[in-house]
């Protein structure tokens, strides 16, 4: 029998409500949530509703505050700094996506740095709103620890995902969003929710040897992608998060599995508007150009199509959507309905 799904309205609303019981301004509450069920639509569960349970205990704790009230710290018109003051994640990157993009439609480029923050969800999320309001969206941000610099065993830097997303012909947008270690940490925890086994390619054990054991692989390491590569680049983008802004970097970062600690996470936000360089019928062209020539490639063996970046994000939402909803990980749904239970908000029944 096939696994029940939840309709992403009724997901939207239960995350709502439980942040609102716990003192998030609605429209704030309502933000976060669609952001985690959005990943749940796009099949990346690992950064879903899965962590709602997380930023609950974060506010309930006072690690991170239930009113987002950022103070603006610098502001030369391209480019603006804010300090979060430990709001909620989503709620800072929104503010920084939406002005970043305004100074860009003044300026060309508009740039807004984030300190003292959190966790963020998924990174595409918010440059995929920049591109479908017509620019290039850059996003940053750095996190705990969670790999190794290369050539060694402990944890000093975090996966420090990024994104990229830009508008495409058709009101299509092409995106990525990755993080710099041969997977993000969050489907690490997806597989333990699951009790599922991890290719012994993601993780080292506390050992220091290949672990296919997602509890061991998380308290041990995450690999990088592409060896010493992804070590340099997470680094640089602890650099361009964290040092540039002015928030943590390093082991001073703190994840949103930490119900009692600080984040201190920081977040670079790019804008860049097309028109600014010229043409932007011609930029169209060129973006189509790309998506023609990689989708009319000749197949190697074993594949039946090729993808241009964010089109598997944009199928696996509209297959989720016709089907009727998300499947959840059966733990995923232990955890949620016992915050269910702790906030007195019902959980939704899936559909049968």
């Amino acid at each position: 029998m096939a696994a029940a799904r939840i309709a992403p309205e009724a997901l939207r609303a239960f995350g709502t409500d439980v942040l609102t019981s716990l003192g998030v301004p609605e429209e704030d509450g309502a933000l976060v949530a669609d952001s985690l069920v959005q990943a749940d639509l796009w099949g990346h569960q690992s950064h879903g509703l899965l962590r709602l349970p997380w930023y609950a205990a974060r506010i309930r704790s006072g690690a991170m505050t239930a009113r987002t009230e950022p103070a603006v710290l610098a502001d030369t018109g391209p480019l603006v700094s804010l300090d979060g003051r430990d709001g909620i994640g989503q709620v800072l990157t929104e503010r920084a996506r939406r002005t970043a993009v305004d100074r860009a439609r003044a300026h060309g480029v508009g740039v807004v740095g984030v300190r003292n923050s959190n966790h963020f969800g998924a990174a595409m999320y918010f440059t995929r709103r920049a591109a479908e309001e017509g620019c290039v969206g850059v996003l940053t941000t750095n996190a705990s620890p969670a790999m190794a610099p290369w050539g060694g065993r402990e944890k000093r830097l975090g996966t420090n995902p990024w994104s990229i997303a830009a508008p495409a012909p058709g009101g299509r947008v092409v995106a990525v969003d990755i993080a710099n270690t041969a997977v993000a940490r969050g489907k690490i925890h997806l597989a333990k929710n699951r009790g599922e086994r991890i290719p012994e390619t993601w993780a080292l054990g506390a050992d220091g040897a290949p672990t296919t054991d997602p509890a061991e692989g998380l308290l041990g390491v995450v690999l990088p992608m592409a060896g010493h590569k992804g070590y340099a680049i997470t680094f640089m983008m602890d650099v361009l998060s964290g040092a540039l802004t002015g928030s943590s970097v390093g082991t001073g970062v703190h994840g949103p599995y930490e119900a009692d600690a600080r984040s201190g996470c920081g977040h670079l936000f790019l804008a860049l508007d097309p028109i600014a360089f010229g043409d932007r019928d011609a930029y169209e062209v060129r973006v189509a150009q790309l998506i023609g020539e990689v989708k009319e490639v000749p197949l190697a063996q074993g594949f039946d199509e090729v993808f241009y970046p964010g089109e598997v994000e944009d199928r696996a939402a509209a297959g989720n959507l016709a089907a009727g909803g998300v499947v959840l990980a059966e733990q995923s749904l232990a955890d949620l309905r016992a915050l269910a239970g702790e906030t007195g908000v019902p959980f939704p029944e899936a559909a049968a």
